[in-house]
This record gives C-alpha cells, structure tokens and sequence, in this order.
C-alpha cells in the first residue's frame, strides 16, 4: 500500500465583526459632511473613482471589496439636481453590481420633493417618481433628512427611515437663551413642522402666516394668526430656497411688532437672490444646517450653520445594529 499524506480541511471561520462589513461611500455633492460621518463611526471613506467623459457623463468605480458589506452612499440631490441625482444612482447600481449584501442610499436633501401631490391637471407627482427611480435602480433602503412632507415616505416600497435637523436647531437656540419666544409657520403647510418645533422649545406659543402664492417662488403675505408683539420671533421652515417666503414673513412679523426675527430651515438651498433677501437686516440670525453645503461666496454675517453629521452618523450605525431610531426623530 503506497503512504499517503491525508490532508484535513478543516473549516476556516472568518470572524467579521458588524463594523468591518459597514461600509460608507461618499457623492460628490457633500464630502466635508460625508467626513464627519465617517468620522463619527470611526471608519475611513470608501475609495471610489468618480469622474465625468467629456460628454458629462458619469463614472463611478468602487475600489475595494464590498462583497457582503452593508454599504450607505451618502449624496444629497442639490444643485446641479440631475447630475447629484444620476450620480447616486450610479453609485447604486455600482454597489449592487459589487456584490454588496445591503445598499442605503442616505440622502440629506431630497430633490424633486415639492412636487408630491397633483394640484391642477397634467402634471408630474416627482416626489413619488424619485422614489420609483432610487428603488429599480437597486437601493434596499433610505435614509432621509427633513422631507418637504411627510407623505413622501409612503411613496416608498422598500424600508425608509426619516430623521430631522431640527433637534440640533433647537440645541442651537436653547444656547442662546432667548426670551418671549414665539415659533413662526411661514404658511399653512407648515404648522405640524411647526407646532412639533416650538413643543421642544419649552412648548412656546404658535403663529401662523397666511400667504397666497401667486407663482412658483413668488409668495405674498396676507395675514398673521396669532400675537408676536415684543417677542422673539423663530420662522421654521424645512429649506430656503430664494428666501422670498421667509423673508416677506420676517417683514411681516417686524411689522406686527415682533423685537427679533431668527429664520430656522434644515436645508440652505439658497437660490436666486436668496443671500440678499437673507442679508438685508431683517434677521438677527439665519440658522441652517450643513444637508447642503454652502459655498463661500453665499456666506452672510447672520448665517450659522449647524453640523446634523452626528445625527446622520448614530441613525447609520443604529440602521447597522439593528436597533431603534424612533428616539432621534422629532
């Protein structure tokens, strides 16, 4: 009988613990605040190649192995809308494509959001489109900041979990100490946003501004609901876009005797002749945070801008460990 070397397999248990399958990708619309997520996790951005052809189209090249990992691709959709859009769905199909067990696309700022209903014939519910288009593109999950109304989350048929800016907000405004404080709905949209706001801020009074918009972007005040006479006005509101609602507001609310105007928003799109509107004296402060980011050349004296990386980071690692959210929510 010829000897013969019996070689035993014996199984080879790869002991990967939950940090080592997460995974954080970041788009091009937001790395400082994709960094101090990171930061927050105590893991490294991902490599990843990201480069446009000379016809603008994109290219995304994930450069390590993700096969397995839970993988969150954090990318606001802001300005330029459709390319930060067409980004993270490339980066979507790219992870799915890698083999990633979980792919979640946290999106700071949703675009497309205003248009979430039909108010007149013939035209686009986008909001619910966006959604349609994030999921066949392969995304499991998302991961949301502040929606323009919370009704998009049934737009959704995979798993959504919605988080809100406004905690750090509040933080920010209990620092400051204010007194006679009064919490502002710019319009009638607005008043859950709100009324949820001002029961954080030791349950201050509530007001109302009743506006009639005659186009897109262009508001005019009608009447104030509500007494804002020698207090501190806060107007609340989830973006600022051209300022123009915000700021006919805060003329309104100076008009009606209000001592100070501070403007609250989550996402600082600050469009058209937003920074003049913003700067021109009729707020002690414009409080946003960093879902957006804001260029230097849109800095003003009154901006303050507040980090929700924090927030985002603990929502991804609870989402990872399985562990409830609610308590980060409004």
């Amino acid at each position: 009988m010829t000897n013969s070397t019996t070689l035993s397999l014996q199984p080879i248990l790869h002991h990967i613990s939950d940090r080592d399958r997460l995974r954080l990708f970041s788009g091009s619309a937001n790395i400082p605040l994709a960094e101090e997520v990171s930061s927050y996790l105590g893991i490294d951005l991902g490599p990843m190649v990201r480069k446009k052809f000379a016809d603008g189209e994109v290219y995304i090249q994930i450069q390590e192995s993700i096969r397995g990992c839970d993988v969150y691709l954090l990318q606001p959709c802001c300005n330029p809308i459709n390319d930060r859009l067409m980004e993270l769905l490339i980066m979507i199909d790219a992870c799915r494509r890698a083999s990633a067990r979980q792919v979640t696309a946290v999106i700071p700022y949703y675009c497309y959001a205003r248009a979430d209903r039909k108010t007149a014939g013939r035209e686009s519910i986008t909001a619910k489109l966006i959604a349609n288009i994030l999921t066949k593109a392969g995304a499991n999950r998302i991961l949301a900041m502040d929606l323009h109304s919370d009704q998009i989350q049934g737009y959704f048929d995979i798993p959504l979990d919605h988080v809100y800016g406004s905690p750090e907000l509040i933080k920010y405004l209990h620092s400051k100490n204010l007194a006679d404080l009064v919490v502002v709905s710019p319009d009638v949209g607005g008043v859950a946003r709100a009324r949820a706001f001002a029961k954080k801020l030791n349950d201050a009074p509530l007001a109302i501004i009743d506006k009639r918009r005659q186009e897109h972007n262009i508001a005019e005040v009608m009447n104030l609901i509500g007494d804002v006479r020698d207090k501190t006005a806060v107007l609340v509101d989830d973006m600022i876009d051209t300022a123009g609602t915000i700021s006919e507001g805060a003329r309104l609310l100076r008009e009606k005797g209000a001592r100070q105007v501070y403007a609250c928003a989550t996402h600082a799109v600050f469009s058209g002749s937003a920074i003049s509107r913003l700067s021109s004296g009729l707020f002690e402060e414009v409080i946003v945070t960093n879902t957006i980011p804001v260029s230097k050349d849109k800095y003003f004296k009154q901006l303050k801008v507040i980090s929700v990386a924090n927030v985002i980071g603990e929502t991804i690692w609870r989402i990872h460990e399985d562990s409830s959210v609610s308590s980060l929510f409004r």
